[in-house]
């Protein structure tokens, strides 16, 4: 494995705590794949209402996801409970590529890992700007460099 791969507990600035549920598996007992990219959904927009005030109804502007991947290492499953690390692997003008990585509760190394582009967007316009102060702030408070 690339050394540069986020896979460890220490590549991540901070963490959240997820429960599983009993549909987040498939029929062959562990967490589906699509569901990670939930967790990933959640974890950030987490993190944008607790520090960037984010207020998802009233917000003029707002995030698209528009790019996201996921590696995925070992299998997890219901009843485990899970934590998603955070970080930001690059901040541009109107764009943000976070990092996430999922792992069991107390977990060293991530049985998941991927990234998640949001492009901030006039609501009004549907057009990009650029990243306001507060999120930006927040935003770089996980910045990786």
């Amino acid at each position: 494995m690339n050394q540069n791969q986020p896979t460890q507990r220490e590549d991540y600035k901070c963490f959240y705590p997820i429960l599983t549920r009993w549909m987040d598996n498939d029929v062959y007992g562990h967490i589906n794949n699509v569901t990670y990219y939930s967790y990933f959904d959640s974890t950030v927009n987490k993190y944008l209402i607790e520090n960037a005030e984010l207020d998802i109804i009233n917000s003029k502007i707002v995030s698209y996801v528009v790019n996201s991947n996921c590696n995925y290492l070992s299998s997890l499953s219901f009843p485990d409970e899970i934590e998603a690390g955070l970080r930001v692997n690059k901040i541009g003008n109107s764009s943000v590529t976070y990092g996430i990585g999922i792992f069991k509760k107390g977990g060293i190394k991530a049985s998941a890992y991927g990234e998640f582009t949001h492009v901030f967007v006039n609501k009004s316009e549907n057009k990009s700007t650029p990243i306001p102060i507060k999120t930006r702030e927040a935003l770089e408070s996980l910045l990786i460099i």
